[in-house]
């Protein structure tokens, strides 16, 4: 048995092409497009490539795109200022601060001071809170992509047990709380789990987010398993997951690394901004989003 690659490419770009209907839509029903605003603090080249891209994809889903680009010893007030700002501008959709910020600057401090309801990466508390007690809001962008694909592979996945790997704030725990919501069995492994390799072995479901390169064997696998890859760790054979490709032989189907998850994250950024310009106007957004 040859697991079934999972095409979060493919995905993405179908999500992508949705999200540009919807920006259509608001701009003929709400009077004008939706708008995200991107603030990198410093000259991280990964983040730099990032933003770049999400610069790009939002022109072209049809978005308002607003790039703020500020020197590395920018202060935490002045950025503070900025969000403020941000948090008042009606063209302004979406707010998001790319992490990591420079050591100077409490992250927490920025983050919560970003409005909820513009927070289109999913990282406030309050966020963290609504998604925890089965509110409507916004859902870190990552683990969202996750579980369109697990919807889209499996359908229903009410009963499934599912092994989240790893409990980072960003991917971890909100994957769990998603999960917990399509009525999975979850569990949270991490470091410290003892004897993970059979843990992971019960789950119908695997999500390995944790960045080691291969740490998922063969032999940990469930055969007939659906596994997504959100590792991306870059070796001298270049960038591979946290799930050993060589998992493909026992699982039913599993995420590539990369054009797996990775395509689905921007993806979901952008839906996230197009849902908070619908609620902003009053337009209804397609339930495909």
């Amino acid at each position: 048995m040859t697991a079934k690659t999972i095409d979060g490419k493919a995905f993405a770009a179908g999500l992508r092409a949705r999200v540009a209907e919807g920006a259509a839509k608001l701009l003929a029903e709400g009077g004008r497009k939706p708008g995200l605003a991107v603030v990198l603090v410093g000259d991280d080249p990964a983040s730099s490539v990032y933003v770049r891209s999400k610069g790009k994809a939002t022109l072209a889903a049809g978005m308002e795109s607003f790039e703020h680009r500020l020197a590395d010893n920018t202060s935490e007030a002045e950025l503070v200022t900025l969000v403020e700002r941000l948090n008042a501008d009606p063209a302004v959709d979406g707010i998001l601060v790319q992490l990591p910020l420079p050591k100077h600057i409490d992250e927490r401090a920025v983050i919560t001071r970003i409005d909820p309801d513009k927070d289109v990466d999913g990282f406030h508390p309050v966020n963290a809170g609504r998604l925890a007690t089965g509110l409507e809001g916004f859902v870190p962008c990552t683990p969202l992509g996750c579980l369109m694909l697990l919807k889209d592979e499996m359908g229903d996945l009410s009963g499934k047990d599912a092994v989240v790997i790893g409990r980072s704030n960003i991917v971890g725990k909100p994957m769990a709380q998603l999960l917990i919501g399509a009525s999975c069995t979850v569990t949270v492994a991490h470091s410290r789990t003892r004897d993970l390799p059979d843990v992971v072995r019960r789950a119908d479901i695997v999500v390995a987010a944790v960045g080691r390169a291969g740490m998922v064997k063969p032999d940990w696998v469930k055969p007939g398993a659906t596994l997504i890859d959100v590792g991306i760790n870059r070796t001298e054979a270049g960038l591979v997951g946290d799930i050993d490709p060589a998992c493909a032989a026992v699982a039913g189907a599993m995420t590539p690394v990369p054009g797996g998850v990775g395509p689905m994250t921007i993806a979901c950024l952008l839906r996230n901004t197009l849902v908070s310009a619908c609620c902003r106007l009053g337009v209804a957004w397609d339930e495909r989003l």
